[in-house]
């Protein structure tokens, strides 16, 4: 299996695997597989929480949030924190797919040598 490295922070890395075709997420002690469409539905449902609200209301259910996504078996309960860390692994995992992406279209296929 061929990985590549797409983005990394202090607590997570992305990578895409060319033969699968497929998004892998490290996060903490969880590990995630996606296809490109899954990768890019978990973030949008990532940013449909409200973290406005969370930080602003001072009741004890909203210091987690669980995130469960239709592709995952099982349902992840983060930390507000951990939260704002996976948004920022994705968002920069997203970043570097559209950046990888727009070089393809605009270099095609030239190698250099």
């Amino acid at each position: 299996m061929t990985l590549t490295e797409l983005y990394s922070t202090s607590k997570g890395q992305a990578f895409q695997c060319d033969l699968t075709n497929s998004i892998i997420l490290n996060f903490k002690e969880f590990s995630w597989k996606f296809s490109v469409s899954d990768f890019l539905l978990f973030r949008k449902h990532i940013h449909a929480v409200d973290l406005r609200e969370l930080l602003f209301n001072l009741s004890d259910e909203c210091d987690f949030v669980s995130l469960h996504h239709a592709r995952l078996s099982t349902t992840v309960t983060l930390t507000l924190c951990d939260l704002i860390q996976l948004r920022e692994l994705v968002d920069g995992t997203r970043f570097s797919l559209e950046l990888v992406s727009l070089i393809h279209e605009v270099l095609g296929d030239y190698s250099v040598v």
